[in-house]
């Protein structure tokens, strides 16, 4: 025969069930808004053409790089509000599933089966509670579905904005390329003082092709070799003693062969490049010893030294 307070119990379980089942179909009534796992990829390669043009276009894209951010923090935020909006939603459902299949063992329906009165709760005012704490986690839950949208086709405008603005700078390349050309970004230097005229003119011929470097480094007070006499510049591809990346190795490779291939009309006497040299009165390349460092075995710079 069932006790009182096991009847109390059962009859506050199904006052909480019937609670529940009134808010329970406004959550699962309302679309969860799913972030498009295709914008991840969008982005990644918009990112492989904007690093591209800026290459090709003088560096420092501010624009492009301004709705480049844009992107990602809209992304962000979709992606951030997408995780609260899947716990929310976990939440809601779980409030509902526990009060209808746990019986007697929620810590409130303990309390309506005591029989002490100062922990009697009326089974109706506790339903009545249970229904409005669930609605407040559904209109939450509906808030977050609202902006987790609205942040979704933010992020996607951002995107198709994104994707216009680099098609607008590709439509322009030859006017573009011309005005690299004609205003082409100087490389910070070090050390000018003291350098050769010839040294210079190499220096100017070198960079205008193929910079702007991270640095050039010429004279070298007290240098016993070119450095010292302003006859030799290093084109640094990389700074800090690391090793360059591909893209700055491949332009080293294209600075050392363009210097071998105008040596006679730039008076080059020699080149050094990833500790190898190509020396011009006695052609072709030839290893060279072992330094001990990147910067030592000019892995990170070429060296150009002229007569």
């Amino acid at each position: 025969m069932e006790s009182r307070s096991s009847a109390r119990a059962r009859r506050a379980a199904l006052a909480l069930a019937a609670a529940a089942a009134v808010a329970l179909p406004v959550a699962g009534a309302v679309p969860s808004a799913e972030a498009d796992p295709g914008d991840s990829a969008k982005l990644a390669q918009l990112n492989k053409q904007i690093n591209k043009l800026d290459r090709e276009y003088g560096g420092d894209l501010a624009k492009l790089k301004d709705a480049q951010y844009g992107v990602q923090k809209a992304m962000k935020n979709a992606d951030g509000l997408k995780k609260q909006l899947d716990e929310a939603q976990r939440l809601v459902a779980q409030l509902a599933a526990n009060q209808y299949m746990t019986g007697g063992t929620d810590p409130a329906l303990t309390a309506l089966s005591s029989d002490d009165p100062s922990n009697f709760l009326n089974t109706a005012s506790l339903a009545q509670h249970v229904a409005r704490n669930q609605a407040a986690k559904v209109e939450q839950t509906q808030k977050l579905i609202d902006e987790q949208e609205k942040a979704r086709k933010e992020s996607q405008q951002k995107i198709k904005d994104l994707q216009q603005e680099i098609e607008d700078l590709k439509k322009q390349k030859t006017r573009i390329r011309q005005l690299v050309k004609k205003y082409k970004p100087q490389s910070p230097s070090v050390g000018m003082g003291g350098v050769t005229p010839r040294m210079m003119h190499v220096k100017q011929v070198i960079d205008a092709e193929f910079g702007p470097f991270p640095t050039i480094g010429c004279t070298r007070p007290g240098d016993p070799q070119d450095h010292g006499t302003g006859r030799a510049c290093d084109f640094m591809e990389s700074s800090g003693g690391v090793m360059p990346t591909a893209a700055r190795k491949a332009n080293g490779d294209q600075v050392a062969a363009y210097a071998i291939a105008h040596a006679s009309s730039l008076g080059i006497k020699y080149v050094i490049w990833q500790q190898r040299i190509y020396d011009m009165r006695s052609p072709g390349w030839r290893g060279m010893e072992n330094r001990g460092g990147i910067t030592a075995n000019h892995y990170d710079h070429v060296h150009i030294s002229v007569f």
